[in-house]
């Protein structure tokens, strides 16, 4: 029996490897998130990306998506332990090019590093990321466009290019109508501050940021969406054995860790509940309407 599980693993190799680094992932989340061991388990994720680097990459989607996951984890990993000053530097090292950098990680460095308050160090990273035409359709590129106009051009007070960015080419793709002329009078709404506080030095604000009360809404909903979406592929794919439930238990709890405790905005409202609701049935539906089919041949 052994003899015949190595000639199936030497016959499917890329299996086998691809088996072995989700081993590592799931290893890398149980280190961040049970035992609280930021740096093995950012050591963690550094072998596996090095692991992904050697491997023949023929399913690319799915080593894609365990690069992401590593780079996830490393990025949270880096944060904990007060170095996020080497994060941006580290994901480039994996991705060579910034506009190869997933949205999904591009929104995390947007976001750590505004809350750290350095959103400059993102300003040039962004922008060439949402000016690549690869990117325009990719998923959340409107929440890039958002989160580089609200925390990075907005808090440094760079009206003309967000003004340029809402107008142009990427708020077209990123932006509704309505959305664009909330976000231009968040620009001029922040920039008439800007002017009284120059006037009166004296006076302050009634709030740190405008840009993030209005935007607060908009933001939490993707995020939310996101993350009930990405759930509910995971469940799926756990009834193929794809995914252990483990790990889908963790990956959800890792993306809640991720988007609330890096970002410094918090929601104001809860219209969300109506998409929370409607991906719950869908879930619902994917995982229990084959045993409600039975039930009901049963009965009849």
């Amino acid at each position: 029996m052994s003899s015949c599980s190595n000639s199936l693993c030497a016959g499917s190799e890329l299996s086998c490897s691809l088996t072995h680094t989700l081993s590592m992932l799931d290893s890398a989340a149980e280190l961040m998130m049970v035992h609280t061991d930021f740096r093995a388990a950012f050591e963690t994720c550094e072998r596996g990306l090095h692991s992904l680097a050697n491997t023949e990459q023929e399913d690319s989607n799915r080593c894609a998506e365990f690069k992401a996951g590593f780079c996830i984890l490393g990025i949270q990993a880096l944060a904990e332990l007060n170095q996020w000053q080497g994060v941006l530097s580290w994901v480039l090292q994996q991705y060579e090019q910034q506009e190869s950098i997933p949205a999904k990680i591009m929104q995390m460095c947007i976001l750590l590093y505004s809350k750290v308050g350095e959103p400059a160090v993102m300003q040039d990273a962004a922008r060439v990321w949402l000016h690549c035409p690869s990117n325009n359709g990719v998923t959340g590129f409107a929440t890039v466009a958002e989160l580089y106009l609200l925390h990075v051009l907005v808090p440094l007070g760079h009206k003309d290019e967000a003004v340029e960015l809402i107008v142009g080419e990427v708020g077209s793709s990123a932006f509704t109508e309505e959305q664009r002329q909330t976000a231009l009078d968040v620009v001029e709404e922040k920039e008439r501050e800007k002017r009284e506080q120059t006037l009166n030095p004296r006076s302050s604000p009634n709030s740190e940021t405008t840009a993030q009360t209005v935007s607060t809404k908009g933001v939490v909903i993707r995020k939310l969406v996101a993350m009930l979406r990405f759930f509910y592929r995971n469940l799926l794919l756990t009834r193929s054995g794809s995914f252990s439930l483990r790990s889908v238990f963790l990956a959800v709890v890792l993306l809640y860790m991720l988007f609330l405790r890096l970002d410094p905005a918090h929601p104001s409202s809860f219209m969300w509940i109506s998409k929370l609701l409607q991906l719950l049935k869908q879930m619902w539906s994917a995982m229990f309407a084959p045993y409600q089919a039975v039930m009901q041949s049963k009965e009849l």
